[in-house]
Order: structure tokens, then C-alpha cells, then sequence
């Protein structure tokens, strides 16, 4: 299996690691070995002074199982919707009754409504057996949970 990342724009990579760590469980990742920060490093390898960002600027998982995330920092906002998003599975899957699967989602919802997320929409539609909730992160970057 090949190691990927995930790379997301980021006018502000701090706010975004903050957000994403909190939502995911992630934790911000620690500087290579031999640096005592991120900018030691930035600067070691030669960024230039615009390309360098104060802080962990990426996020791993604590269990070294899913991909790790680096916000680029980037001078522009969003300025479209998203080609790729995540999609955070809380509700148990099809094995779990409608009602409860919703209960769980709501809850994710207002959780992550608390550390700046926004809500944009609910998706359910009659006679589907399908129950998420649209947000985005505080960038504007769309995500799901269901």
C-alpha cells in the first residue's frame, strides 16, 4: 500500500489544525527529528521568508493508520465548492436503526458546531434509508457526517 497525504489550502493552517485535530481525534504533528520546531526546519531547508508559517501546520493520526494532513498555507480564500471532501462516519452504518444513526449525527453536528464548524444543510431524502449533515470546516471547506 502506498503512504499518501491529504493537502487542503489554508489561508489560516493553525485555525485549521485546530478544527480538523478536534474533529478527528488527530493530534498536530511533532517536527522531523533533530528540529525543535517546524520553523527550524522550514528555514533549514531553505523556504523563503513567505512560504514560512508559525506552527505545526499538518496533523497525523495518533495511531499512524489513516493519511496525514497538511494545510498549505495559500494568500487566497475559497472561492469554490470543494472537488473532494471528507465524509465522518459516526452513525453506525445501515446495522443501526434510522433513529439512532440521526440521534448520532445531530450529535456530531452540534459538537463540531462548537469548535467552529458551520452547518449548510440536512441530507434525507423520503424512502431513502440515508441520513447526513452537510457543514464546512471554519474556511468554508465542505465535509458530511453521517
Amino acid at each position: 500500500m502506498k503512504k499518501f497525504q491529504i493537502v487542503i489550502d489554508a489561508k489560516d493552517p493553525a485555525r485549521l489544525v485546530k478544527f480538523w485535530t478536534q474533529a478527528l481525534g488527530y493530534v498536530p504533528e511533532a517536527p522531523p527529528k533533530g528540529f525543535s520546531s517546524w520553523e527550524d526546519w522550514r528555514k533549514k531547508i531553505g523556504l523563503r521568508d513567505e512560504e514560512l508559517t508559525a506552527g505545526t501546520d499538518s496533523i497525523v493520526d495518533p495511531d499512524d493508520k489513516g493519511p496525514r494532513i497538511w494545510f498549505h498555507v495559500v494568500p487566497e480564500s475559497k472561492t469554490c465548492k470543494n472537488r473532494l471532501h471528507f465524509d465522518l462516519g459516526v452513525s453506525g452504518g445501515f446495522g443501526v436503526p434510522m433513529n439512532i444513526r440521526r440521534e448520532r449525527v445531530e450529535a456530531e453536528a452540534a459538537r463540531l458546531m462548537q469548535i467552529g464548524a458551520t452547518r449548510l444543510e440536512t441530507l434525507e431524502q423520503a424512502g431513502l434509508e440515508h441520513y447526513a449533515v452537510a457543514m464546512a470546516d471554519p474556511e468554508d471547506n465542505e465535509f458530511d457526517i453521517n
